[in-house]
């Protein structure tokens, strides 16, 4: 059945509405990143750059790295832009756009997300690399799909008693990484945890200016869960929209967190940016090994 104009919108040239990008654009290796500055800081290290396409918070650009070709691309912050960027990236793979129809033959994507995190573990310093083995995801987005099968419902059981959860609050989901692939980063210089993907950065994540927390122990609860041997190690506001729709979409998805917070001691990174570059390099390396 085709997929009304409505549904799926398209430019006048033909490209997805938001992402602007069109078939043969995105590489079946996709890196994401939240801020758009960041999508050069990536694609500096490749041999040749195809195109560039921004609209809005979200730029792309494709290009090969070591002879193997990667799409790059930010996504802005939460998990809201993240339903539009894995809707509009997996139409572009697995769409025919001028027939409106899904294709017979479907490809699947490997996703890496690199971004920045805090950590809410004291043991876990500064400056160190966290792979989310799963993901806590405290938003909605997930739940206006049928995600029953690919949720850890044993998890999400187990937290929401612990935490004593907040009835009014959305209900908490748990998606585990694809586990080939978050193999691959498995080294010395990196830890496995589950990053929490929260709804905003400041009260949803704990932080006090001026407005007083709807629970107050929020990040002792988050901290103090355990699941399989992993605790809750770090916050952010994607990875766990990408592990879920990633999933549900057919696609394989793990996130690389550079910590360069740690609300525990309430230190902050003093070089953000060396940080971020080692990673980039790192996962770039682990990517092609």
């Amino acid at each position: 059945m085709k997929i009304q104009e409505s549904e799926l919108i398209l430019n006048p040239d033909g490209s997805v509405y938001h992402l602007h990008l069109k078939p043969g654009q995105v590489a079946n290796t996709v890196i994401t990143v939240g801020d758009s500055d960041r999508v050069e800081e990536i694609t500096k290290h490749f041999e040749e750059v195809e195109f560039t396409i921004q609209n809005r918070e979200f730029k792309t650009q494709t290009g090969s790295y070591k002879g193997n070709r990667i799409t790059v691309i930010s996504t802005g912050i939460g998990t809201d832009n993240i339903d539009i960027v894995l809707n509009e990236m997996d139409a572009v793979v697995n769409i025919d756009l001028e027939k409106r129809l899904v294709k017979k033959a479907l490809t699947s994507l490997d996703i890496i997300r690199v971004g920045t995190s805090g950590s809410i573990q004291e043991n876990i310093p500064l400056d160190s690399f966290v792979v989310s083995k799963m993901a806590i995801g405290f938003d909605s987005v997930l739940h206006f799909y049928e995600n029953e099968s690919i949720q850890e419902k044993g998890a999400t059981e187990a937290f929401i008693k612990h935490a004593n959860w907040f009835t009014k609050k959305s209900d908490p989901y748990i998606i585990a990484s694809d586990e080939t692939l978050s193999n691959k980063f498995k080294s010395t210089k990196t830890r496995f945890g589950i990053t929490a993907t929260n709804v905003g950065f400041y009260g949803p994540q704990g932080r006090v200016l001026r407005l007083p927390l709807q629970d107050p122990e929020i990040n002792t609860k988050l901290a103090t869960f355990t699941y399989k041997d992993l605790f809750i190690t770090n916050m952010e506001m994607e990875t766990a929209g990408i592990y879920g729709l990633s999933k549900l979409l057919g696609h394989k998805a793990v996130s690389l967190n550079a910590i360069i917070a740690n609300r525990v001691t309430g230190n902050f990174t003093k070089n953000p940016a060396k940080l971020v570059e080692e990673l980039i390099q790192f996962a770039l390396e682990r990517i092609i090994k």
